[in-house]
């Protein structure tokens, strides 16, 4: 089909669907909450199309780590371009649409406070570079304050969730901090490093013209 591999996964325009499905349903939800915030077809558009690519992005894994843990290909940044095009609310509203699509498609789970920390609330937090959308250097900022908000809710979970995988007379929050910084700034530094081409600020400058247009 169209939307499926043979295998049963999801084609890219299956990745597209689902993340437009998940952010319009965050939409619907918020609108509902407040009548006079709303997101226009173009903005939703735009985020859609970042969720789906960050969706393919994050299943190209560079480097796996233990208990599902891995640094992908610059997943993070394109959850963090859609607050750095439409601001800090919708694009916390992203991030924690796409916490729930990878809560969807690679989900490991302890617990229900484990899940909602590791996915809804740790991807929620990588909108927080919509605070920075209209700085100087605004998107270096915040992707790195976006990706310190994940970290923190992912030491938070493995110091009380994981804590028991620590090697004998580690502290689990060294253990955690150890885990996850691995995985977000190992991430990290390869995507400052790709955005501090000038070829690609130029062409990312270019984008959130058009997406704000």
């Amino acid at each position: 089909m169209f939307f499926v591999t043979e295998d049963g996964g999801l084609t890219t325009a299956g990745y597209v669907l689902t993340a437009v499905a998940v952010f319009a349903l965050l939409i619907v939800i918020s609108a509902l909450a407040n009548k006079n915030k709303k997101v226009s077809a173009k903005q939703l558009a735009f985020a859609a199309v970042a969720l789906a690519l960050a969706t393919v992005c994050s299943n190209i894994r560079l480097f796996r780590l233990p208990m599902g843990g891995a640094i992908t290909l610059f997943s993070m940044l394109f959850v963090t371009l859609i607050g750095y095009w439409y601001g800090s609310a919708v694009g916390l509203m992203a991030g924690v649409a796409y916490g729930l699509l990878q809560m969807i498609f690679d989900t490991y789970v302890v617990s229900l406070p484990q899940v909602l920390l590791d996915y809804p609330l740790a991807f929620g937090a990588l909108g927080l570079s919509g605070f920075f959308s209209e700085k100087k250097n605004g998107l270096i900022i915040g992707y790195l304050v976006a990706i310190t908000g994940r970290f923190l809710f992912s030491v938070l979970s493995g110091v009380v969730f994981f804590g028991m995988y620590a090697p004998e007379g580690m502290s689990p929050l060294v253990y955690s901090a150890a885990y996850n910084g691995s995985i977000m700034y190992g991430e990290g530094i390869l995507t400052i490093i790709l955005l501090m081409i000038p070829a690609v600020k130029s062409a990312l400058a270019t984008v959130k013209d058009q997406a704000k247009s």
